[in-house]
This record gives C-alpha cells, sequence and structure tokens, in this order.
C-alpha cells in the first residue's frame, strides 16, 4: 500500500512500473543497463481514488495523462533504476496528493461604493485627457 493521503491508498498492483533505457549521457553503461523507469497508472479506472479526485487529475496532470486517463511518468534523473524508480512513484504520489486538495468554494461579492466612484473618476479622468489631445478648434 502507498499511501497518498490519510484517506487514499494506492495499492501496488495498480501501478505498473517498466524497466526502459534512458536517453543522455552514461558512457558505454548507457547502452547497456535499462536504468530508466516508465510509470502506468490508470486513475480514471482506479478503484482507489475518490470520484471528486479523479475529477480533477486531468487539470492537475495536464499532458502526462492519456486520452484514456492513464498517467504515465518517466523518471530518468538518477543513474540506477531503483532510486528512478522511488521518483516515479514519489511524482505520481505528489500529482494525486495535489488533485486531492479540493479548493474552497468562491462567493461571489459586490463592488463597494467607493471602488465604483474610482473606477468612473478614472474614467472620466482618461476620457478628458484623450479629449484634449485632438486637434485644437479654431475660433
Amino acid at each position: 500500500m502507498i499511501e497518498v493521503t490519510p484517506s487514499i491508498a494506492l495499492e501496488e498492483g495498480e501501478i505498473e512500473l517498466v524497466a526502459i533505457r534512458a536517453s543522455g549521457p552514461g558512457g558505454q553503461n548507457v547502452n547497456k543497463v535499462s536504468s530508466a523507469v516508465q510509470l502506468r497508472f490508470d486513475a480514471l479506472g482506479s478503484p482507489s481514488l475518490p470520484d471528486g479526485v479523479k475529477a480533477r487529475l486531468p487539470g492537475v496532470a495536464g499532458s502526462r495523462m492519456t486520452k484514456d486517463g492513464v498517467i504515465v511518468i518517466t523518471a530518468q534523473v538518477h543513474r540506477d533504476q531503483e532510486r528512478n524508480r522511488a521518483d516515479a512513484i514519489e511524482r505520481l504520489v505528489d500529482i494525486i496528493r495535489r488533485a486531492a486538495y479540493r479548493p474552497p468554494p468562491r462567493r461571489p461579492t459586490r463592488p463597494t461604493l467607493a471602488s465604483k466612484r474610482r473606477r468612473l473618476d478614472s474614467k472620466t479622468k482618461h476620457a478628458r485627457t484623450k479629449s484634449l489631445r485632438g486637434k485644437p478648434v479654431s475660433d
């Protein structure tokens, strides 16, 4: 079990981890060892996530989420596979944790009388400035 929040925990069987070859520098070692890790998690099909989290996940995950609702994370920062595996899982937990946060509902407010007056005064001043930029009137 991977604990995301006190109320959300993921089963390890829901996460698919595949070792792939990392790109970038590494000398001869990069051609021999599959040190990068690709994590795949079916977020929309997961029974561990509440519906509210599933609804907010596409906005948080962005391009890391496919059209089918699968989150794909590639970790290749570290040179060994275990640290990349831990990094990928930590990034997934962070995405789900951010999606679990429910923003407070916005309460609409009305503008104050003073702010209305300031807005109208600035519009009047701006209009006066623009009118003075015109051609002078000949008598």
